[in-house]
């Protein structure tokens, strides 16, 4: 979250700002995504990697694995 943090200060956001927007968005794509992958979500924005299983050579490129 860190990461997004800091490019949508960028941009000319607050910090407080740029984390609420970005909370704002956590929260609409966890109304679009299965709840068994909010996790998922959570851990992505806190800046780990998630563990796709098998799908970690396709996926796992996208998420810098």
């Amino acid at each position: 979250m860190n990461e997004l943090k800091q490019k949508l200060t960028a941009l000319g956001l607050s910090e407080e700002m740029a984390a609420s927007v970005i909370q704002t968005v956590a929260d609409f794509a966890k109304t679009k995504l299965p709840e068994s992958l909010h996790g998922t979500l959570d851990d992505v924005l806190a800046g780990k990697s998630p563990d796709f299983g098998g799908f970690g050579g396709m996926l796992g490129s996208f998420f810098g694995k």
